[in-house]
C-alpha cells in the first residue's frame, strides 16, 4: 500500500483516486472547489464533474495542497493544463523530496510550448516523473470498464512503481520509455477531436471523419518527429489509440465542442455551457505555435485555429483543407 496524493478533482482526477483507493492504496484527493470536497467526504461522490459514480469509502478529499502531498509517495497531477505550473509550485515545498511525479494532465503550456512533465520538473526540483496517458473515458473508468494507458518514463523503474500502482484487472497499464511521443499524442489528439467535431456539426459523415483521424495522425507524426518522439509511440495507445476514442466517442467533451461550433455557436457561447475545460481549445494555440516554431506543416490544427481564433466559417475551412496542393500520402 502506498500513501498517494491525487492533484485536481475533474472527472479524470477522481477515476484515478478511486481506482488507486480500491487498488488498496491510502489516497487524498485535492478539489479546488470545497462543494465537491464536502460531496467526496460525506457522501463519496463527485456530481459536479464526474455524476452517477459511487467513490470508494476510503477516499478522502481536502482543498489543502499541503495536507495532500504530506507524506505522499505517489503524487499525481490531473489539473487543467493552463493552472498546473501555479499547482506544482505551491505543493512542491510540502511534497516529499523522494516521491513520485505522476502527470496526467494533457496539453501543451501556451506561454512556454512546454509538455505538461516538463512544467511539473521544472517547478518540483526535478523528482521522478511519469508520463500517464491513454485511451481512457473517465467515466468508463469509474465504471470499471477495460482499459488500457501507458506510463512513460525516462527512467523505467518509475514507470514499473506507477503501473503496479495503478494496474488491477481493469486497468491495465503498459510502460514506455518515450514520454515525450506519450505526452504529444494525448495533448494533440484533443485537437482533432475538435475538427471531428466540427466536421459533424456541419452534417458531415464517415468519409470525412476518416480522413480527419487519419491526417491528423500524419501531422502528429510529422510534429512528433521534429521534436525527437519516437513514431512507434505515436501508433499505440497514446497516439492512435487515445485520437480513435476521443475523435468518435460520444464522452468526448472536446468533440462535442467542435460539434456545437459546427451548428453555428461561437467559441465563447460553447464554452459558456460547460463546466468543464474542453483541453483541444487551449492545445490549439500551443500546437499552432509549435508547429510554426518547428516548421512543421499541420493544416487541420491551422484550419482549428482559424476557426476558433479567427472567426473563419466552418465550412471555408473544410473546403480549404480539400483545395490544399495535391500530393503524395507520404509527404
Amino acid at each position: 500500500m502506498k500513501r498517494c496524493a491525487v492533484i485536481g478533482a475533474g472527472a479524470w482526477g477522481t477515476a484515478l483516486a478511486d481506482l488507486l483507493a480500491r487498488n488498496g492504496h491510502d489516497v487524498t484527493l485535492w478539489a479546488y472547489e470545497p462543494d465537491v470536497t464536502q460531496a467526496i467526504n460525506t457522501r463519496h461522490s463527485n456530481p459536479r464533474f464526474l455524476p452517477g459514480a459511487s467513490l470508494a469509502h476510503s477516499l478522502r478529499g481536502t482543498s489543502s495542497l499541503a495536507e495532500a502531498v504530506d507524506g505522499a509517495e505517489l503524487i499525481t497531477y490531473v489539473t487543467p493544463s493552463h493552472v498546473l505550473r501555479a499547482i506544482v509550485s505551491e505543493a512542491a515545498p510540502h511534497a516529499e523530496h523522494d516521491a513520485i511525479l505522476v502527470v496526467a494532465s494533457k496539453g501543451i503550456e501556451r506561454e512556454t510550448l512546454r509538455m505538461m512533465s516538463e512544467v511539473v520538473r521544472e517547478e518540483s526540483s526535478a523528482k521522478p516523473v511519469v508520463a500517464l496517458s491513454g485511451p481512457s473515458f473517465a467515466a468508463e473508468v469509474a465504471q470499471r470498464q477495460p482499459t488500457a494507458v501507458v506510463a512513460a518514463s525516462a527512467e523505467p523503474d518509475h514507470a514499473v512503481v506507477v503501473q503496479l500502482a495503478f494496474s488491477n484487472a481493469y486497468f491495465r497499464v503498459y510502460t514506455h520509455d518515450d514520454e515525450l511521443g506519450v505526452e504529444l499524442g494525448g495533448a494533440l489528439k484533443n485537437v482533432m477531436a475538435i475538427a471531428t467535431g466540427l466536421a459533424e456539426g456541419l452534417g458531415l459523415g464517415n468519409n470525412p471523419r476518416a480522413a480527419l483521424i487519419t491526417r491528423g495522425l500524419a501531422e502528429i507524426a510529422r510534429l512528433g518527429d521534429a521534436l525527437g518522439a519516437d513514431p512507434r509511440t505515436l501508433a499505440g495507445l497514446a497516439g492512435l489509440g487515445d485520437l480513435v476514442l476521443t475523435c468518435t466517442g460520444a464522452l468526448s467533451r472536446n468533440r462535442a465542442l467542435g460539434a456545437e461550433i459546427g451548428r453555428g455557436a461561437t467559441l465563447e457561447e460553447a464554452l459558456a455551457t460547460r463546466d468543464t475545460v474542453a483541453e483541444g481549445v487551449f492545445t490549439t494555440q500551443s500546437a499552432n505555435a509549435l508547429a510554426a516554431r518547428e516548421g512543421v506543416e499541420m493544416p487541420i490544427v491551422s484550419a482549428v485555429h482559424r476557426i476558433l481564433f479567427e472567426q473563419q466559417p466552418p465550412r471555408d475551412a473544410m473546403d480549404d483543407l480539400m483545395s490544399r496542393e495535391l500530393r503524395a500520402e507520404s509527404d
